[in-house]
């Protein structure tokens, strides 16, 4: 009998000191570990993009996109009230043309249909004005609108400081919200028809199989699958059909931000705010923790997901986010710019151009 309690005993000790040992590798480690943070980067070092005049700074942004003609569009979160926040730009860097001045509050993200509209989401509120998802035309006139004015809210018709519009190849609008950060209030997104009007919500906040927490890029594949980068949350991509059906979760792209899928089907998922350091943002510690894993992009192909190819971020880890939202043009060519409001980093558009030769 006191032989059964001392092996009793004994055993017990022994599976406490794993448990004790998976936990601390756990708060030591990645709860993943990525790869392609040692693969080849197949692409030339960034080079400044984008010429404004009157040699007026290009302001930061979270919002980019690529039209049918390889127009890079973006959409600034710091222009001021007198300063066009959206930037119509060709491949070669030329401003052709801008517009918007004073009628956003947080420019955030932003997407192009198919027939060539602008599609713009202002997370901030000020004045009675916010939280809301406008349609324009390329030049600046105004179709439709989406969510309450100055409202942040949970019903069909509200957003909770809305992060991201897409567009569907039959014109259905996907909407995510939860930017409340560090808690991500509201997260969920919203599917409405091309006319405007509420189908249903899914991706509903939480970090199992089908929620989400921060949305806050989305991209379509060429089977229509929805994918949806977490803001430094859950760390993954998170894969839907159009209906809202949960498919995957990708967690092989770091603390993902920021998610495109170009013409063939590469995806290529931004992380920037992956960190060793707890208290990288004070305000959430912990946000972005992810020992060892390298901030930069990560290309896949969408038939399995296998990193290929790593870009490493040129800013270094530090209390600011690096390149949130990444763009990928019909070439291959990759836009970035930092989200950071201090110029003590490299905040300038940049443009990625593949490498020649094998080099």
């Amino acid at each position: 009998m006191r032989r059964s309690k001392l092996m009793t005993l004994t055993l017990f000790v022994a599976v406490f000191a794993i448990m004790a040992l998976a936990e601390g590798k756990a708060h030591a480690q990645a709860s993943y570990a990525p790869p392609g943070d040692g693969l080849p980067n197949p692409y030339q070092a960034p080079q400044s993009f984008g010429q404004l005049p009157n040699g007026r700074e290009l302001p930061f942004f979270t919002g980019i996109q690529v039209d049918a003609a390889d127009h890079i569009w973006v959409f600034a979160r710091n222009a001021g009230p007198t300063l066009d926040p959206v930037l119509e730009f060709d491949t070669s860097g030329k401003l052709l043309r801008s517009w918007g001045a004073g009628r956003f509050n947080n420019p955030h993200n932003l997407d192009v249909d198919k027939d060539g509209n602008i599609w713009l989401v202002d997370s901030g509120i000020k004045n009675g004005t916010g939280s809301q998802v406008f349609k324009y035309t390329p030049d600046g006139k105004l179709l439709m609108t989406l969510g309450k004015a100055g409202v942040y809210g949970n019903g069909p018709d509200e957003f909770n400081e809305p992060n991201a519009v897409k567009i569907g190849r039959n014109g259905d609008v996907f909407v995510s919200s939860g930017h409340k950060f560090p808690i991500c209030e509201g997260s969920r997104i919203q599917k409405f028809s091309k006319d405007g009007k509420f189908i249903k919500e899914f991706g509903l906040q939480g970090s199992g199989p089908g929620g989400v927490t921060c949305p806050h890029q989305m991209a379509f594949d060429s089977n229509g699958r929805l994918y949806v980068a977490e803001l430094g949350s859950n760390f993954r991509i998170s894969i839907f059909d159009q209906d809202g059906k949960f498919i995957n979760a990708w967690k092989q792209f770091g603390s993902v931000t920021g998610v495109y899928i170009d013409v063939h089907d590469v995806i290529y998922g931004t992380d920037s705010i992956s960190t060793d350091d707890h208290n990288m943002n004070p305000r959430a510690p912990d946000h972005g923790y992810n020992p060892g894993v390298k901030r930069g992009i990560r290309i896949a192909s969408v038939k399995d997901g296998k990193i290929t190819a790593f870009i490493p971020d040129p800013n270094p880890p530090g209390p600011v986010h690096g390149r949130e939202t990444v763009a990928v043009d019909h070439e291959g060519n990759i836009y970035q710019v930092p989200d950071v409001p201090s110029t003590k980093f490299d905040r300038g558009f940049k443009k990625y151009v593949k490498k020649t030769g094998g080099n």
